[in-house]
């Protein structure tokens, strides 16, 4: 008994870590993004709102503080362009720019990534904002001033879906590391650049723009899995 038990468990190890199975590598490593990233943003959210959030206030404090304090006319105008493309309005216009180039390219599983990706992680963005209900910083001479809540950070997290997407499919073009490595640094330093804008403009605290990029990664994650998985399934029915 004891060794049926051990081949089935090895049998659904080596499943799970398959390239080939429907349900294998792509899933688990799915799966382990999800979790990981849903942990980071679990204890990113613990030490904001929680009673031992003295730590984490103070640093965002200091940076908020810093960069306002060295804030100049032609950074405000950079920042402010920044911001203003990956607002709601930007990103979804880009978002529907990029499906509209997957539906061009015949690309449904792309195309159906995007449309769950992006509205679909905007509105989460908005249920946590609802959920954790954090004041935004505050500023004498603020260069902009908003009443809705801070965190987590939705224009980090719109830009973090949307350069997510556009990397894993670029990616996926290319088996060379060094072409995928720079593809992802590209996602990455668009996504620290909307971020660093939120936060110069004194809008977001630091965490917020930290907890909305893991927010985003899980949430793509569970987007570009369940696509892939779909395609899987289906190439496997008409392989039958």
């Amino acid at each position: 008994m004891k060794k049926n038990h051990t081949t089935v468990l090895g049998r659904f190890i080596a499943a799970r870590c398959s390239p080939e199975d429907k349900f294998g590598l792509h899933l688990t490593q799915g799966v382990l993004l999800l979790l990981l990233a849903a942990w980071i943003f679990g204890r990113i959210a613990d030490q904001v709102m929680g009673a031992a959030s003295g730590r984490i206030q103070r640093f965002d404090l200091q940076v908020a503080h810093y960069l306002h304090a060295h804030a100049t006319p032609e950074l405000t105008q950079l920042m402010l362009a920044i911001t203003h493309l990956h607002g709601i309005v930007g990103v979804s216009v880009l978002g529907l720019l990029l499906g509209l180039y997957f539906a061009w390219k015949k690309a449904p599983y792309w195309l159906l990534t995007t449309a769950l990706a992006i509205p679909g992680g905007l509105l989460l963005n908005v249920l946590l904002k609802y959920t954790y209900m954090r004041a935004r910083p505050s500023f004498d001479d603020a260069i902009l001033t908003l009443t809705t809540y801070s965190f987590p950070s939705g224009h980090t997290a719109a830009a973090t879906l949307l350069y997510g997407v556009i990397a894993a499919y670029l990616a996926c073009l290319t088996p060379r590391f060094a072409v995928r490595a720079a593809i992802v640094a590209g996602a990455v330093l668009m996504v620290a650049l909307v971020g660093a804008s939120r936060v110069y403009l004194g809008v977001h605290y630091a965490s917020d723009v930290l907890a909305a990029i893991f927010e985003s990664c899980g949430w793509l994650a569970v987007c570009i899995t369940a696509s892939s998985t779909l395609r899987r399934r289906r190439a496997v029915k008409n392989d039958r």
